[in-house]
Order: structure tokens, then sequence, then C-alpha cells
């Protein structure tokens, strides 16, 4: 997923973007631990995602004056 479409969402949508990312991570996780999941750099890649959509809802707090 790329930054300029995760700004490009609404507060609303990042949040179900990132319970939905939560949810893949923990699957991959589980199919990872299980030895069915061929593919462990999706692991990675969800992991940065989930980094990018934080970032990116903690700098739009910021910038509406809203403090953590």
């Amino acid at each position: 997923m790329k930054t300029s479409e995760i700004r490009g969402l609404s507060g609303e949508e990042l949040g179900e973007k990132l319970k939905g990312l939560y949810k893949e991570a923990f699957n991959l996780r589980f199919r990872h631990a299980t030895a069915q999941l061929e593919n462990s750099s999706m692991i990675r890649k969800v992991r940065r995602d989930i980094a990018k959509i934080k970032t990116i809802v903690s700098e739009k707090e910021r910038s509406e004056g809203k403090e953590i």
C-alpha cells in the first residue's frame, strides 16, 4: 500500500484498514507457526503497512491539535 493512498483516506477508513491489517497479521503469524505459510515476506509487508497507517494517523492528530 502506498503512502499517498493512505493519506487520501479518512480517519474512519484508516481505522477500518488498520483493524483489517491486524487481523491479517494475526492470521499470517498463525499460518507461519503451523508451517502453512508459503510466502513469509507477507508478514513483513503487513507490519510495514500497519506502521505506515499508524504514522499517518498520528500526523493527522497532531495537525488537528489533538495530542496523543
